[in-house]
């Protein structure tokens, strides 16, 4: 499994931005098999993290035209930077109570 962890400096998050946030979370799960997908925003910053099963399901996710196009809206109005990182979960495990 492999974690994309998005994060970003906040310009401006308007009401595009949350319409197309959920769409592009649909559509990572639904049509790319992101596994899970959770995203927070605080004092200006964003993080966002993505579950995958492999790199060739990121990449696919990458490439989708729509994915571009959100992306290229970001770039331009709702970050004034980013970083992307992709990692490989090693080990995992959890506790419930």
């Amino acid at each position: 499994m492999y974690a994309v962890i998005f994060t970003a400096r906040i310009n401006e998050l308007d009401d595009e931005y949350s319409l197309m946030a959920k769409k592009m979370r649909s559509l990572a799960i639904e049509k790319y098999g992101c596994m899970e997908f959770n995203a927070v925003s605080e004092g200006g910053q964003e993080i966002a993290i993505s579950y995958w099963p492999s790199l060739k399901h990121i990449e696919r996710w990458k490439n989708d035209p729509e994915h571009i196009k959100a992306q290229a809206i970001g770039r331009k109005h709702w970050y004034t930077k980013y970083k992307v990182q992709v990692a490989k979960i090693e080990r995992e495990y959890e506790k419930h109570t």
